[in-house]
């Protein structure tokens, strides 16, 4: 019987450095089926990609072949044909469970909807029909062979994505890989800046050399030169010994600078010296030291916007703006939202040792009407939340613990109901009731006007009501817990 200590993180983390991404003769993809024609065609294709196909014909072969190559060329992906392999959806269940991190793939020559969500629901990444285009097949690789793995972590991680626009960004960064061009990642908090740069890093001609990222938000000014460039001994009081910044570090590889923005406009000139002269000048130093890097530089802020209030320089704007990439939001990116909802189900039931709970369909309606502003960290973190607060066989929607207006709206739909709250909301602060009848509004006896965080309050009040302050029937009423409800309270009156 397999348990918690059989599971393997994929690979281990000291086999990280040692696993490139791109087409490379130690990239590999493993197809479990047999000598079946579809898959002889389907390795032929991978071939024609740049990536070596392994046909292994059962579950232990499998299994056997990932153990012993663990540390040793990695498989970057696994195919299981779910047609032709006895006990199919079992083993990728195992697979993704005993192999955290390797992406597991479904296919089949005859295939449903309801073959490709049994295969999801095991923990297969993404489900395909045989024979496959070529550029659907190239997407797919795109998705999830192309993937990193975070050390410091101890876990696989890899970029997932269904959102075509998505797909395009993970291209277009593929193709700049193979340059030294400067690269400025914007997009909101929580989107993804630092995995597309890692991303850019494994698989690129740097991925050899050092990733070395540095948050320019969380250190002070003096503190930050010095982490950046370096320092020599006796440069200032405390430095007894010469120190490597983090450029220094990151010869022959990649430095990060996430939250460029927040950089002071006198290290922003120093930093501009450095990408024009292409050496640094440690504090206290007595000559500059010649760098090979490449530069990779994110911001949650408009950095145009910034330049035209004066808070960052124009000249260091071009400078890094060499290349843009433009990350969208999750609400812009609806496919994404289920797909990574389960990325993530998947992964937290192995974490928590929790018998495999899926989400209930309420529960996914609610996580597609809810607008996400904290992003994929965000999504991440009510995934997590959720599987530590179910308590049945699904997970429900008030175990996700979002705004209780999108979880009135989602039980009301599904009672058949025509309320208010069933009016699908993007943005908390929008009028609620637009579209509502005059009849309705009466019987709410709410103001045209109201938002969402207001019609959440008059909802738990109302009901509080109507029960006369039974917070346990409330609680019911509302389809929310106890819990839930005593820390809106709470909120409430904290205000």
């Amino acid at each position: 019987m397999t348990t918690m200590m059989d599971r393997q993180t994929y690979p281990p983390p000291d086999a990280v450095a040692a696993r490139p991404v791109g087409p490379v003769k130690d990239q590999h993809v493993v197809l479990v089926g047999g000598q079946e024609e579809p898959l002889l065609e389907l390795a032929s294709q991978f071939r024609a990609l740049g990536v070596s196909p392994l046909l292994l014909a059962d579950a232990s072969e499998i299994k056997q072949h990932l153990r012993q190559h663990l540390s040793h060329r990695p498989a970057s992906l696994v195919v299981v044909d779910v047609e032709t392999v006895r006990n199919a959806l079992e083993l990728i269940r195992e697979l993704t469970f005993l192999f955290r991190g390797l992406p597991v793939l479904a296919a089949a020559c005859r295939g449903s909807v309801t073959d490709a969500r049994e295969a999801i629901d095991v923990g297969a990444a993404d489900y395909f029909l045989l024979p496959v285009d070529e550029e659907k097949l190239a997407g797919l690789w795109g998705s999830f062979g192309n993937q990193y793995f975070d050390p410091e972590l101890g876990r696989g991680r890899r970029l997932i994505t269904n959102d075509e626009q998505m797909r395009r960004i993970l291209m277009q960064v593929r193709r700049v890989s193979q340059t030294n061009a400067t690269v400025l990642i914007q997009g909101e908090s929580g989107t993804g800046k630092e995995l597309i740069a890692r991303f850019l890093h494994q698989v690129s001609n740097r991925n050899k050399g050092p990733f070395i990222a540095i948050n320019c938000a969380a250190l002070p000014e003096n503190l930050l030169e010095s982490e950046l460039f370096g320092h020599a001994k006796g440069a200032f009081t405390g430095a007894m010994v010469d120190h490597k910044g983090k450029f220094q570090q990151a010869n022959g590889g990649t430095i990060f600078l996430d939250e460029i923005s927040e950089m002071s406009l006198n290290l922003q000139a120093k930093l501009l010296r450095v990408l024009q002269e292409r050496e640094v000048d440690p504090v206290g130093g007595r000559s500059p030291i010649a760098l090979d890097v490449r530069v990779v530089a994110s911001t949650n802020r408009e950095l145009r916007q910034w330049v035209d209030h004066g808070k960052f320089r124009e000249d260091l704007f071009y400078r890094l703006n060499v290349f843009p990439v433009h990350l969208p939001p999750l609400r812009d990116r609806p496919k994404d939202v289920l797909q990574l909802s389960e990325h993530f189900r998947v992964r937290f039931v192995a974490e928590l040792g929790r018998n495999n709970i899926p989400f209930s369909n309420l529960s996914l309606t609610a996580l597609q009407a809810y607008d996400w502003p904290g992003n994929i960290r965000e999504l991440e973190n009510v995934v997590h939340r959720a599987l530590l607060m179910a308590e049945g066989r699904e997970i429900q929607p008030e175990d996700l613990m979002i705004d209780i207006p999108i979880i009135a709206s989602v039980r009301a739909s599904a009672q058949g109901g025509s309320t208010a709250v069933q009016i699908a909301l993007s943005e908390p602060n929008q009028p609620l009731l637009a579209g509502v009848d005059e009849e309705e509004k009466q019987r709410l006896h709410l103001p045209v006007g109201t938002t969402v965080r207001e019609m959440e309050e008059f909802l738990i009040f109302r009901t509080l009501d109507e029960v006369n302050g039974n917070r346990t029937r409330a609680a019911e009423l509302l389809g929310i817990s106890i819990r839930t409800l005593r820390n809106k309270l709470n909120e409430y009156a904290a205000r």
